[in-house]
């Protein structure tokens, strides 16, 4: 700016127009590139958007149309469809004064579809899309995301706070001016199949593990300890499963239990004392073999010798023994001690706890 100062004071003092023209041309050039405002002779996206303020909807950021609530219902089925790629800017950039004049040097022509799929192939083999943004340091997700010329990937957002910050419109990776901007959406496609593949993930494991649960509960385990718990826990699942399906309390549940035990007990006792009321002398005989089948040489109460021996003790006679319709031998005198000692009047064998009839041998 300095120099194009100097020169306007210089032409002050010559009169050559080709000159006053040339500075003009690089003073526009100067404007249009740094954005300044007031400066430029013709600036075509100012004009453009007054004469859109006037009476046509404004034109978005991406160069689309802006919508309305009348167009929500297109705007949803478009969301629907697949995600269109689109290059930012004006389709045709106007030349300056100062290029139409070859002073400098003019900008590049726009690249084609088929060169737009080059820079794009060579950035997936690059893996941009993969990895995070340069600037940001961030996945890419969802966020709209833009494709460089120079094939290198940012979010947009992030790029275009950039270009505000450094002032220039220069790539943050190769230093690459002049560039051109897509909207693509790589990254966006690999976060939905990241995603899927997480919950794909997800569902098997959920899976293995029901089914892997399922076999522990059904199959028991080799060794033999947890083969012995595996049983305990079954028995004490199935214990605590009968003990909700009782709509009884408890304790009436087992006093039940009990008075149908000593009922069967009533009935057992009662039917042998019927059988040994209608004992006969065959009988008697039978259960003597059986007696000395036992081979019994002691008293089971006393732990004295059976044989017919003089008694120690208690002086004259022989000691008599008792033969149980159960076969078991006692001393004539034991046994009876034992009765006597049962106060509840219900004679019982002292070995078998049954019902008998006695017989002196």
């Amino acid at each position: 700016m300095v120099l194009l100062l100097l020169l306007l004071q210089d032409l002050r003092t010559k009169t050559d127009d080709r000159l006053a023209i040339v500075a003009v041309a690089l003073q526009d050039h100067i404007a249009r590139n740094l954005n300044i405002e007031n400066l430029s002779l013709w600036d075509p996206v100012r004009r453009c958007s007054s004469v859109q303020r006037k009476g046509k909807p404004v034109a978005g950021k991406d160069g689309k149309k802006a919508t309305s609530v009348q167009n929500l219902p297109s705007l949803c089925l478009q969301v629907e469809k697949e995600e269109e790629e689109y290059v930012l800017g004006p389709h045709t950039q106007p030349l300056t004064l100062a290029q139409k004049l070859g002073l400098v040097e003019a900008p590049p022509i726009r690249l084609t579809t088929e060169e737009w799929e080059h820079v794009k192939a060579r950035s997936v083999q690059e893996g941009d899309s993969v990895q995070p943004c340069v600037i940001c340091r961030e996945e890419f997700h969802l966020r709209p995301q833009v494709l460089l010329s120079c094939s290198h990937v940012f979010h947009r957002a992030c790029l275009h706070a950039f270009e505000r910050f450094s002032g220039k419109k220069c790539c943050p990776m190769c230093r690459r001016e002049q560039y051109e901007t897509r909207v693509i959406h790589d990254g966006a496609r690999i976060y939905r199949e990241k995603c899927a593949v997480r919950i794909q993930a997800c569902w098997r494991g959920h899976v293995v593990r029901k089914w892997y649960k399922q076999m522990r509960e059904r199959v028991p385990p080799k060794d033999k300890r947890l083969r012995r718990k595996f049983f305990e826990d079954k028995l004490q699942k199935v214990s605590d499963s009968f003990l909700r399906s009782c709509d009884t309390n408890v304790e009436d549940f087992l006093s039940a239990l009990d008075r149908s035990v000593e009922l069967s007990r009533t009935v057992f006792r009662q039917f042998e004392q019927q059988t040994i009321s209608m004992m006969v002398e065959e009988d008697w005989e039978e259960i003597q073999q059986k007696a000395l089948q036992r081979e019994t040489l002691d008293c089971p109460i006393c732990l004295a010798p059976l044989g017919h021996c003089r008694a120690e003790m208690g002086g004259g006679g022989w000691r008599a023994r008792a033969l149980l319709s159960c076969s078991h031998l006692f001393h004539l005198r034991c046994l009876e001690s034992f009765e006597d000692f049962c106060w509840d009047g219900k004679l019982l064998c002292p070995l078998c706890r049954s019902a008998y009839q006695k017989r002196i041998i």
